[in-house]
């Protein structure tokens, strides 16, 4: 189980907004000071992600919990967003290399291959999203937290 902290923005009617920010690993590692993709790192825009996830538990905005998402879920879109187009950039590739025997004709098919293997993609992608192992769960809910106002 891949485990992620998140933050939660709102939550009305048993459905919770949450905000999770992508994380470079850089910030762990010894040789952070001379290491070209920490630069590139700093250089592009934060991403923000927001999800919607079911939680009967009322949330408090601020309040932090923690995300998981099975593997099997993670690996199996990976499958899907890259080989399933590079499976059909080669194979449609080849293909017309075969029969035209010209350069230009694999390249042409090469593009065949990988619109249609995107297009393959986005409809099993749209069949996974309703099973549950790609979906996030939250496994553990911080502490609220508390303000403080001064007497």
């Amino acid at each position: 189980m891949l485990r992620e902290w998140a933050t939660v923005i709102d939550w009305q009617q048993g459905i919770a907004t949450l905000r999770c920010e992508q994380q470079a690993g850089c910030s762990s590692c010894q040789s952070k000071a001379s290491c070209g993709t920490r630069v590139l790192n700093k250089l592009g825009p934060q991403v923000i992600h927001d999800l919607q996830i079911p939680v009967e538990q009322p949330l408090s905005p601020g309040q932090r919990v923690e995300l998981g998402i099975p593997e099997s879920g993670v690996l199996l879109s990976a499958l899907l967003v890259y080989m399933v187009p590079l499976l059909g950039i080669l194979l449609c590739s080849g293909l017309f290399y075969y029969w035209l025997e010209s350069d230009i004709a694999a390249v042409i098919g090469a593009v065949i291959g990988g619109v249609v293997g995107f297009a393959i993609a986005r409809f099993y992608a749209a069949k996974f999203a309703t099973n549950a192992s790609v979906h996030p769960i939250i496994l553990q809910i911080g502490i609220p937290s508390v303000s403080q106002t001064g007497n």
